[in-house]
């Protein structure tokens, strides 16, 4: 089995909603509630405002069929702006879940780098990659 790592960089298709719950007084930000804020959206199952992650309930359910480690999965409450009902007037958003990243070590196939980034094992690449995720960049870990 690879021990390659990969950081992920996920599109950014919104922002934290006014509904988002957290607290600011640590880093990251430990968030209770999750509100995402949909400004536009080009598609990707994984999208990530910070300090959070959503996924698609399609990528969401074959994370967990996968067996992968370091994630849990959760509500999130999504939202659109005037701006993307203007710019998709029409569109329907699929179901998105919360991902929380708890891996802590590189041992598991889900973590945050020292410096917050999402990193992720081969393993969970190749999940990722049977769906939409044409705007993430991808790079080797240096950690």
């Amino acid at each position: 089995m690879s021990r390659e790592r990969w950081v992920v960089s996920p599109e950014v298709a919104g922002e934290l909603g006014e509904n988002t719950i957290m607290n600011t007084s640590v880093h990251p930000p430990a968030v209770s509630h999750f509100h995402h804020r949909f400004e536009g959206w080009l598609g990707d199952e994984l999208l990530e405002v910070f300090p959070c992650f959503l996924v698609s309930s399609l990528l969401a359910k074959a994370l967990e069929e996968a067996g992968l480690t370091g994630f849990n999965l959760d509500d999130v409450e999504v939202s659109t702006s005037p701006e993307f009902q203007e710019l998709y007037p029409g569109r329907t958003l699929p179901e998105f879940r919360w991902l929380k990243i708890t891996g802590e070590d590189r041992d598991a196939d889900f973590r945050l780098t020292p410096d917050f980034r999402l990193e992720v094992s081969s393993r969970t690449l190749e999940v990722l990659r049977k769906f939409k995720m044409a705007h993430a960049m991808i790079d080797p870990s240096g950690d």
